[in-house]
Parts: structure tokens; sequence; C-alpha cells
């Protein structure tokens, strides 16, 4: 049975390991992976055809816990403890509810202090006690006439929620913690840079927990602008991102085929590779050759795709300039992003000519795939791949290399 500090506003979790609200889904996840012999049976919930309309949840089937993720951020929002039988939970190092101890409402009184009165929901038959940042549910199905503010004598908390501020219906994920950082870059924002034939290249507004000099109490986190183009070399992308988490070297071009001529193109003696950026969600393809930047690919991280927690999500941004019919020719200027669907981006950039090719992926060991096939479709040097529920799961940008007349912008920094 897990034994476990509660930190109001906070987190849950003990001397090896700990959830942490804005916690992203991958460290859950990672937490998970490694204590796998000691937490089992966890289930992914979401929802298969609208996975913005529902949080994403960790289910601690075994524990009794949940750890509910903003559908958007994928961030840790709220932890609850829907189950107290299955696990031990304490306070400031002093046990509330255990095996020898039950959580009555006496036994929160004693642990938690004083705070509002309580709150009674009468479709749940649950009064609830609401502290900052923390919440319990009492249930009172034993009594026939619930009381107004009092909450019984002998009542047991039936579940617990951690989470931001004082309200559970409002509250929102909050920024990742700085000891979420672990040393790596996350991307805040990702925007697609354009010229009226295609993508340019990327403009990334990137986090990153600075230190000042001294102890890590001068931690903060910071903010860098880095922009990267097509055509640009290894070292380039090596300044302005750093170190990838991985180099893949392509073994084969699945997508030859689609090219004109295939049985014409000479075979390279060496593979074009990948940089993949895990924490940003993106990958950079570099020519085996000239070790220069030919395309960008940029992941949304859907629940439900094969690439799934593989990647974090890269929150993007492409701008479009879109004609309007009419003998005027006035523009309008449309924004896609990493949550626009299938049919909007047609309607804005119109129906592709020619039938999408179809993308089963699988893996060696394993060569079913629970989640079904994909369909990529291209248009304006960039490649959608869209998921049977209507939603991108990555989208590839190629395009004409930087030309020496584009002069790279200033790179800019600040602290928050």
């Amino acid at each position: 049975m897990l034994d476990l500090e509660v930190v109001p506003e906070r987190s849950l979790g003990n001397e090896l390991w700990e959830f942490a609200l804005g916690m992203p889904l991958a460290q859950a996840i990672s937490i998970l992976q490694k204590h796998c012999r000691i937490i089992k049976n966890v289930q992914v919930l979401y929802s298969e055809q609208t996975p913005l309309s529902h949080d994403l949840i960790l289910n601690l089937t075994q524990d009794g816990i949940k750890l509910l993720f903003d559908a958007t951020n994928q961030r840790l929002k709220v932890i609850e403890v829907y189950d107290l039988s299955k696990v031990k939970l304490k306070y400031c190092g002093v046990h509330f509810n255990s095996q020898a101890i039950a959580p009555t409402i006496e036994q929160i009184d004693q642990s938690f202090g004083a705070t509002h009165p309580g709150v009674y929901n009468a479709a749940e038959q649950l009064f609830h006690l609401n502290f900052r940042g923390l919440s319990f549910s009492f249930q009172l199905d034993s009594w026939n006439e619930a009381p107004k503010y009092e909450i019984p004598h002998g009542a047991m908390v039936k579940r617990m929620h951690i989470y931001t501020g004082n309200n559970l219906q409002e509250t929102r994920a909050p920024v990742m913690p700085l000891a979420c950082f672990l040393g790596n870059i996350y991307a805040e924002c990702v925007e697609v840079l354009r010229d009226h034939a295609g993508p340019l290249g990327l403009k990334l507004r990137l986090l990153t927990a600075g230190c000042g000099p001294g102890a890590m109490t001068d931690a903060k986190v910071r903010s860098l602008e880095r922009s990267i183009y097509f055509g640009d070399s290894c070292q380039d992308v090596l300044g302005a991102l750093g170190s990838p988490h991985k180099v893949f070297y392509k073994s084969e071009d699945k997508m030859k085929i689609h090219s004109p001529s295939p049985h014409k193109q000479v075979p390279s003696k060496c593979n074009d590779y990948f940089f993949n950026y895990f924490t940003i969600g993106v990958d950079i393809l570099f020519d085996s050759t000239t070790h220069l930047v030919k395309k960008f690919v940029l992941h949304t991280n859907y629940p439900g795709h094969y690439n799934f927690n593989i990647y974090h999500r890269c929150d993007f941004k492409i701008p479009l300039v879109i004609k309007k019919e009419g003998a005027d020719s006035q523009t309008e200027d449309c924004v896609l992003t990493t949550y626009s669907k299938w049919d909007q981006i047609q309607e804005l950039l119109g129906h592709p000519m020619e039938k999408p090719v179809v993308l089963h992926r699988s893996s060696s060991a394993n060569n079913t795939n629970p989640f079904g096939s994909t369909f990529c479709f291209g248009l304006q040097r960039m490649i959608f791949e869209v998921m049977q529920n209507n939603h991108i799961a990555s989208v590839t940008l190629y395009g004409a290399p930087r030309t020496t007349s584009q002069v790279r912008p200033e790179s800019s920094s600040s602290f928050h």
C-alpha cells in the first residue's frame, strides 16, 4: 500500500517520487513506468472522438488515485483520491488516513484545522469541505436529512482532491514547476514562418530553468526566442536549440514510391537523419550529403495515435493569407493551430488534388497497431497526418532552402 504525503495546492508523493500540479503528462507516465512493480494496473482514459472536450486521466486502479490532465496543455490539473481504503495519507508527516486511522470529520479537523463551513451537494449526497488547494467530500447517505452547515460526527471522507486555487470546478493546470524542467527546454509556442509560397522555418518561444550564480534558490524560468530555417546547418540548429534528445538515421524512405520516377533515383551511400527534440515536440530532418535542414515535423501528441507520449505536444501556429472570392481580391489572415481539425483546414486551404497516402505504423516486435491507420494529405509544402477522428497527428513542413539575402533575426531571452 502506498504511503503518500499530501501538500495542498501542490502535490502528492513520497521520498522517491512526486505527482506535482503542472507536471507534464510524460513525466507522470515516466514515474509510473519506473515504479511499475509497485504501482500496477494503470488505465489511460480519454475521449477517442473528442479528445479536447474531456480531461486526460491516468487511473491508478490499485491505489484509488486519478491524475487529471488538462486536455489542451497536457499538464496535471487535479489529483483525486477516490478510494481512501487503498492508500495511506499523511499531512506534515502525520497520518490522517491509514489502516489504523479512519478519515473521519474529527480526524480531518484535527489534522488540517478550521475552515469555512462545508457545502452540501444534494445530487451527489456529498458534503464538501474546502481548504485552499484541497477539498474533502463526505458521504452522507446514511442521514435522512442533510445538515445545513455542520458535517455530522463520524462522517467518513469518500474523496479527496488536490488542485490550484479556491474552487475545484474553476481550477486550471498551473505553469510547470521548476522541479519538472530537469535540464530540458520546453516550447511555449512554435510559429511557422511563411511567405506566399510556403513555409520558411520556425520561430520558437522556449522555456528553460535558468540558474543565476550561487544557490538553486536563484533559479528562474528563462524565456528564449530562437528561429531556425530550411537550409540551416547542424551547427545553426545546435546553437539555437542545444543537443537533441536523440539522433535517428532513416533506414528507408517509405514515401519514396510517391515521388516522380523513384526507380531513377540514385541510392545514397549514407542516410538522412533526424534531430529528435521530444520535449519541444519537433523533429528536424537533415540531408545526409549537405547536412542542411530539409524538413520539420511538428507533433500534436493526441491520445489514440501510435506515437502518443513519445513527444510533448507542440503548440504550433501556422499563419495563412487566404484570398477571398470576388473581383476586389481581398485577403483574410487566418491561423492553423495544433487544435485545428482537418475539415477546418480544407475550408481554408482547399481540398487536396490527390488521394491521401495511408500510413500504417507498426513495430518489428509487435506488428499490431490498435489505433488504426492515419492519412497523409499534401497542401502548400505541408503534409498533414490526419487521424480517424479528424484531428491532426503531425504536420511535416518542407521547402526551399534559405537564400543568402535572408538575415537571421536576433534571438532574445528574458526571465520570469
